[in-house]
């Protein structure tokens, strides 16, 4: 793999290969089992928090790495390489709650929620989405209504990633219910923890693929918050939400690089073993299209999500710079290993090899974090403003 068109420093190597080792050593004896069963492994939480894997954007004042986004990127795509379900996790809590309660939350908010989630000892989630609302996440309808010193929410929240195993859960409720005033300002933010009363899990999603992370419904029943945990204003969590998915889509594009490489590489390997007609199928033309056809898309996908992260850490606008990212990596990994399961046949359709596992992962990045679609229309309104 081209890797090395990244230039990567010493520190970035040294974190590349600590991820694989930890990646290689701690999950991958136990993919094939833990999809089979729809296991989550709550001790991945802590082992990936006392490596530094889950405050890797965090300033080391709250027990983080700090380091830039593209160190992080290089680690995560290496995790994702051998477990897509292990990125997941690591994804959306690196990119979401933990840089939403960095960039919006109050000195007492960060004090309590960042560094215990910097290691490990809390996982962090991020509720937006509900049954009625999906791409169009401004028409959520849970509620928070003030009482005193405290909020009551009220509502369902759908697919949200480790919903049953976080202690922190970023979640979305309207403040503002007037009419005049639904839509993106209208909604609020608030630091959720399982130990409120009113808080309940709800149905965990049978899923085709990413099997071994949880994915579930949140109840919020007249649930009680304080203010304390409201985040920011009351008026702007939705602003928020959307301006940290910026993050989460360059995760989301690494998770699916990782995925499209692990592809490639038991494709290549299985080409080089696998004789027909009496040759290697790696001799025959049109194998070799289709692994150079993969090989590039993933170099490519690379080469995006990493210019669009050196310009986010330049403080750059970066809104079309990773939707570009996410879109092609994620149609990328739909690709590589659709290729991947022809190149193996009939065995590619089976689960005794990786691909028909990697096959049922990859089709989620094209969904999760803003759809394909959503993603083109941000790229072409972002296209339109530059006018």
């Amino acid at each position: 793999m081209p890797t090395d068109l990244l230039d990567l420093t010493e520190e970035q190597r040294e974190i590349k290969n600590l991820a694989r080792e930890f990646a290689l050593q701690e999950i991958a004896p136990y993919i094939a089992d833990w999809d089979e069963r729809a296991h989550f492994e709550p001790s991945l939480v802590k082992k990936m928090g006392d490596l530094g894997f889950l405050g890797m954007l965090l300033p080391e004042e709250y027990d983080g790495l700090g380091v830039d986004t593209s160190t992080y990127l290089v680690a995560l795509e290496e995790i994702a390489v051998v477990d897509a379900s292990a990125a997941v996790m690591m994804s959306v809590h690196n990119s979401l709650p933990t840089q939403m309660i960095l960039r919006f939350g109050s000195d007492e908010q960060k004090k309590r929620f960042l560094p215990p989630m910097a290691r490990g000892e809390i996982l962090g989630a991020f509720a937006l989405s509900e049954p009625e609302s999906g791409s169009d996440a401004a028409s959520l309808t849970t509620q928070a209504v003030r009482d005193g010193d405290d909020w009551i929410l009220t509502g369902t929240k759908s697919w949200v990633t480790s919903g049953s195993h976080a202690g922190a859960i970023l979640a979305m409720a309207r403040t503002d219910s007037s009419s005049e005033r639904k839509g993106a300002r209208g909604i609020g933010t608030f630091i959720i923890t399982p130990d409120m009363p009113g808080f309940h899990v709800g149905k965990k999603e049978d899923k085709l693929g990413l099997r071994s992370s949880p994915t579930v419904q949140l109840t919020f029943d007249s649930m009680r918050v304080s203010a304390a945990n409201l985040l920011g204003e009351p008026q702007m969590g939705f602003i928020y939400a959307m301006q940290s998915l910026e993050n989460g889509r360059l995760g989301i594009a690494a998770q699916s690089i990782g995925i499209a490489r692990a592809a490639l590489e038991a494709a290549t390997a299985y080409a080089g073993e696998r004789i027909q007609f009496g040759n290697h199928i790696k001799e025959f033309q049109a194998i070799q299209f289709k692994l150079a056809d993969m090989a590039t898309r993933i170099a490519a996908s690379r080469c995006l999500m990493h210019a669009a992260a050196k310009a986010k850490d330049r403080g750059e606008d970066v809104k079309q710079a990773t939707s570009m990212a996410k879109l092609f990596a994620s149609e990328t990994a739909m690709f590589v290993t659709n290729q991947a399961v022809q190149i193996f046949g009939g065995y590619g359709y089976v689960k005794d090899y990786p691909v028909e596992r990697l096959f049922r992962d990859a089709k989620v990045t094209e969904i999760y974090e803003g759809t394909s679609e959503i993603q083109r229309i941000v790229i072409a309104r972002e296209q339109y403003a530059k006018d």
